[in-house]
């Protein structure tokens, strides 16, 4: 039987952790698109609130979560931890596997805990509109979810293909009052210059960014709220892993693995940095694991380089993981997951040797999220499966070695709108692609010059 390892509303987080200040190593500016200069708070000013923008410079360890932010997050937080008695028994390991659950917020995934940060901190500003981009549509979501809490306007820019994917999470943006639009679109330069190009264009996270950037830029009174990749949006994920830390000593247990999947990063930052913080100032050792899909293999196969956040090269340049921001990835289900580049911080991590990175192919991850939904009765999202077969694959190397492994994943979302995807599994329309050298060469060769 499961342990379901709760706290009281008490026990929501009052800081977020800002793991910049353990860095051994700082991170690389980031360069102006133009001049290459490294930015300043006025050249992000135009997209962002001045508290965010201080907060992703942030050198504090803990940074405060404002009264009237933690009172929404006491709708669903604290999210519960599990322990997955019934997925260990079916995989006969003598590891221990614990899954903090974020389904349990109103869109079902952990967005919201950095939706309602960045709704408030505009409206705090005065700002009464955000435009966005989304993905599979969780993001999207969670702000318009956040946007109507604080009554601001929304414009959601959604990848084509999971526009056409994903109708529930579609009608759900709107039914909180946002405005949700297929990307590439004709509401922008951006979007109009791609579509006479290639006028059947699925779209790519890439290109959804550029148009609700320049939709940002060019009014005054709208900025531009991003779901992930960015420093502040990570910092906010935190709560995840401080309350999960919290559960878990209550149990007297300390996880030797963690485990998240990784698109832009943000939820693999909030199961993992806080561990990953005490380790590094303690001086001691954790095992991390970022997984991601091989269809988007930005950290397995990507580059660590400068390159733009956009197709349209209107953001600035930030050092990650990237696979070129002109890669389109194929239509594969996992649509929060289809970036063409990580987290800085995180791709930081990879690069010095604290996070490891695994990708897998779609067919594998949805029998991974099959067997956890027939023994723990949770059908995962398309994305978060992928943090449940990096789970299961280390469940397995303890069994493998017979040690009593402490296995830790986020469970970043259900998959109760995605069940189009679960259809497409068991009806063989579900295809695995990965790159080759080539093709990932090929993708890379427009990085720019810095």
């Amino acid at each position: 039987m499961n342990i379901k390892t709760t706290l009281t509303e008490d026990s929501i987080p009052e800081n977020y952790y800002n793991i910049a200040a353990d860095l051994k190593e700082p991170l690389s500016p980031v360069l102006h698109p133009g001049t290459k200069d490294p930015v300043g708070p006025d050249d992000l000013s135009p997209m962002f609130p001045m508290e965010l923008i201080g907060q992703e410079v942030s050198q504090d360890r803990y940074i405060t979560i404002p009264d009237e932010i933690r009172d929404i997050y006491r709708l669903y937080r604290p999210t519960p931890l599990y322990r997955a008695r019934s997925l260990e028994k079916a995989l006969d390991t003598p590891a221990k596997i614990y899954y903090k659950y974020e389904g349990v917020s109103p869109t079902g995934s952990h967005k919201p805990n950095t939706a309602i940060a960045q709704a408030y901190y505009n409206k705090r500003e005065g700002i009464e509109k955000l435009t966005t981009e989304t993905g599979a549509g969780q993001w999207g979501c969670s702000l318009a979810f956040a946007c109507a809490k604080f009554g601001i306007d929304l414009d959601v820019f959604m990848v084509k293909v999971s526009y056409n994917q994903k109708p529930y999470r579609r009608a759900m943006m709107e039914a909180y009052g946002a405005n949700c639009i297929a990307s590439p679109s004709k509401y922008s330069e951006v979007g109009r210059e791609i579509l006479a190009k290639t006028p059947d264009s699925t779209g790519s996270l890439g290109i959804a960014i550029s148009e609700a950037v320049e939709k940002c830029v060019t009014d005054s009174n709208t900025k531009y709220a991003l779901g992930s990749v960015l420093n502040h949006v990570l910092t906010h994920q935190t709560i995840i892993g401080q309350e999960a830390m919290e559960q878990l000593a209550s149990i007297e247990e300390y996880p030797d693995t963690i485990v998240g999947c990784t698109g832009g990063g943000s939820n693999f930052a909030g199961i993992a940095f806080p561990f990953l913080g005490k380790s590094l100032r303690n001086d001691e050792s954790i095992e991390l694991r970022a997984i991601e899909p091989s269809a988007c293999p930005s950290l397995t196969k990507g580059k660590f380089a400068y390159d733009f956040g956009d197709t349209g090269g209107m953001t600035p340049l930030v050092k990650m993981h990237t696979l070129g921001s002109n890669f389109i990835p194929s239509g594969f289900h996992a649509g929060g997951l289809r970036y063409h580049g990580m987290a800085p911080i995180v791709s930081h991590l990879v690069n010095n040797g604290y996070v490891n990175p695994e990708s897998y192919t779609q067919l594998d991850v949805f029998k991974a999220g099959l067997l956890f939904a027939k023994n723990e009765g949770i059908i995962p999202a398309p994305e978060a499966n992928h943090a449940v077969k990096g789970a299961i694959e280390a469940a397995l190397r303890a069994k493998e070695s017979g040690e009593n492994k402490t296995i830790l994943f986020n469970l970043c979302g259900h998959g109760n709108f995605d069940m189009q995807a679960y259809t497409d599994y068991f009806e063989g329309k579900l295809f695995d692609q990965e790159y080759s050298d080539e093709e990932i060469g090929m993708a890379l060769s427009g990085l720019p010059s810095v």
